[in-house]
C-alpha cells in the first residue's frame, strides 16, 4: 500500500525537525566555547564578535587533557575489548545450550539493562577487593556494566550461525575455545563491531563511576576533568564549553565512522532468537 505523499512529508519533516532539537545543546557548547569571557557568561546562542580559537589551547594546557584523554582511551579500549570477551562467550553459551537453567540466567543477566546500580553495595565490594582509585577497577566496572546489553545484542545474532560448524569443529577434535573463537567468533564481526563501537563510547561518556571510584585527578578521564575544570573555573562559561567540545569529539568521529555497522549489527540481531 502506497503511503499518502502528504503523510510521508510531515513524517519527514517531524524528523528533520526532531533532529535539529537534538543539535541545539551541542551548538550551543560549540558556540560559546569561541566566544571571549564576557560573552560567554550568559551561555546564549548569539554568535561571537570574534572566534577566540585560543580557549582551546588554554584548555589543553591548564585542564591537563593529554593526560586525560589517555585515560579515556586505556579505560574505554580495554573494558570493550574485555566486555566482549566475557559477553560473547554467554551469549554463545545461552544461544546454543537453550536449557531452562541457562534461559533463566540469560533473562537473569539481561536484566542488568534496566535495573539500577546500587551503588552502597558495589561501594562495599570495591573496598574489598582494593579497588578503589585504580584503573583495573574502572575497567572491570566499565567492562561488566557493558555485558547485559552486549549479550542481549550477541545473542540474537548467534542464531545465524549454523549449528553444523559447531558439529564439524568437534568432530575435527576442536575444543570448545578453539571452537568458539576460531570458527565461530569471526562469524559474529558485523554485531561485534557494533557492540565494541557501543561500548566503547558507553565506556568514553561515563561519568558516574569514575567520579565515584576514582580520588586521584591524575587517573580521571576526560569527562572528570571537564568536572575539575569547571571548579577552577566557574564563571569561564568559554572554556567549559571548549573542554566540554574537546570531550565529545571523539565520541561523534568514531560513531561516524561506524555508523554504518551499528545499524546493520542492530538489524541483523533483530530477527534472531
Amino acid at each position: 500500500m502506497r503511503m499518502n505523499p502528504v503523510i510521508s512529508l510531515l513524517r519527514n519533516l517531524f524528523a528533520w525537525v526532531l533532529s535539529l532539537l537534538m543539535f541545539i545543546p551541542l551548538l550551543l557548547i560549540v558556540i560559546n566555547s569561541l566566544k571571549t569571557q564576557l560573552e560567554a557568561n550568559t551561555m546564549s546562542m548569539a554568535l561571537p564578535k570574534s572566534l577566540a580559537w585560543s580557549n582551546y589551547a588554554v584548555v589543553i594546557e591548564q585542564g591537563k587533557l593529554i593526560q586525560s584523554f589517555f585515560n579515556s582511551l586505556l579505560y574505554a579500549s580495554l573494558s570493550t575489548v574485555l566486555g566482549i570477551a566475557l559477553a560473547s562467550i554467554a551469549a554463545y553459551v545461552f544461544s546454543r545450550n537453550r536449557t531452562r537453567m541457562n534461559r533463566f540466567l540469560y533473562l537473569f543477566v539481561i536484566m542488568g539493562i534496566a535495573m539500577p546500580v546500587n551503588f552502597v553495595t558495589l561501594t562495599k565490594v570495591m573496598q574489598m577487593t582494593h579497588l578503589i582509585n585504580t584503573q583495573l577497577g574502572i575497567i572491570i566496572l566499565l567492562a561488566v556494566g557493558s555485558i547485559p546489553f552486549s549479550v542481549f545484542l550477541i545473542y540474537g545474532f548467534i542464531g545465524s550461525v549454523p549449528k553444523e560448524l559447531d558439529e564439524a569443529g568437534i568432530v575435527d577434535g576442536c575444543p570448545p575455545f578453539k571452537l568458539f573463537y576460531a570458527i565461530v567468533l569471526p562469524l559474529l564481526t558485523p554485531v561485534v563491531v557494533t557492540v565494541a563501537i557501543l561500548n566503547f563510547m558507553g565506556a568514553w561518556n561515563d561519568f558516574v563511576l569514575p567520579l565515584y571510584y576514582l580520588n586521584s585527578s591524575t587517573k580521571w578521564p576526560m569527562t572528570l576533568a571537564v568536572y575539575n575544570f569547571y571548579g577552577r573555573f566557574q564563571v569561564n562559561w568559554n572554556l567549559v564549553s571548549a573542554d566540554i567540545v574537546l570531550t565529545t569529539l571523539p565520541v561523534i568521529v568514531i560513531y561516524l565512522i561506524g555508523q554504518k555497522y551499528i545499524i546493520s549489527g542492530m538489524t541483523s540481531g533483530s530477527v534472531k532468537g
